[in-house]
């Protein structure tokens, strides 16, 4: 019945000591900064979240990398070669070519394993949310849950993993092609922060604007009080870019007005945060809809 491993991708942001206890294989991507290149790690080994989130704030020039079908046979051979099949929970197929890849690297190995099973879910889900979505799926395993069963479960869970985000440097955005430089310039001047969120295709939408980095916070909050559901069940998952202490004021808003059962912490990993900029803040919880 347990007779199966999940496999997720780096971009679930979730903190080392959390995926080694649930037993997780990752797959990593990579991000490029001035011309070196740095594995996206869960540990942040090749370099601290404070030192990558400093080379954003002196907008060095980043860009990010896939992971290639070797780099997912490495992953997941092994675990075939143990008889025991594969569930894989991938970074959204807009945001990336991974969890495409993934699938490639997939079809392949099930040609020459053919007694074996590799299963595959695009989350549509990005940074903490993939990583609540792992979580949920992990706990649906230990609950004693077969590979298929998983897998529905997975499935269902897709259109109801909540993403929203504000970010402080809109900079960042112009950046990475979210909006226009006139948007960036003048939004900057007039402290306008957008409030964004991950759509039912996996995308990275802005879903309104507020005036003020409080504000932004606050809206994140909102959010959540319309979508969640049956919070005193939930752990929700907060994370952000270098910015913990703003992160934490998001925590305290919530707590005083939604009861939730607890909160996991972590930073925006190099590969989302490349496109975000520091001063990033993304909530996360399970809702009546995306």
């Amino acid at each position: 019945m347990h007779n199966f491993v999940i496999v997720t991708d780096s971009c679930c942001d979730l903190p080392a000591s959390l995926a080694e206890e649930m037993g997780l294989e990752v797959i990593h991507l990579n991000v490029l900064v001035e011309n070196k290149t740095y594995t996206n790690y869960l540990d942040w080994r090749e370099i601290a979240a404070g030192a990558f989130y400093d080379l954003m704030r002196d907008e060095k020039t980043a860009s990010t990398s896939a992971p290639s079908i070797g780099d997912f046979a490495t992953v997941l051979e092994p675990i075939l070669q143990q008889g025991k099949d594969v569930l894989y929970l991938g970074f959204s197929s807009a945001l990336s070519s991974t969890v495409s890849t993934g699938m490639l690297a997939a079809q392949e190995l099930m040609e020459r394993y053919s007694d074996r099973k590799i299963l595959c879910v695009d989350t549509l889900c990005a940074s903490l949310g993939q990583g609540l979505f792992v979580r949920k799926v992990w706990e649906k395993k230990q609950a004693g849950a077969s590979l298929e069963e998983a897998y529905q479960f997975a499935r269902d869970l897709v259109p109801h993993l909540c993403h929203w985000f504000t970010v402080n440097d809109l900079h960042a955005l112009q950046r990475g092609g979210r909006v226009s430089k006139t948007t960036a310039v003048v939004g900057s001047m007039l402290q306008i922060k957008p409030v964004l969120h991950v759509d039912d295709e996996g995308r990275l939408m802005k879903i309104g604007t507020v005036r003020g980095r409080k504000a932004s916070i606050a809206a994140l909050k909102d959010k959540l009080k319309e979508a969640i559901t049956d919070p005193e069940e939930q752990t929700i998952y907060i994370s952000h870019g270098d910015c913990e202490e703003e992160a934490r004021y998001l925590a305290d808003l919530i707590a005083k007005e939604v009861p939730v059962k607890g909160l996991v912490f972590n930073h925006v990993g190099p590969v989302i945060g490349a496109h975000t900029g520091a001063g990033v803040i993304a909530l996360f919880c399970v809702g009546t809809q995306r």
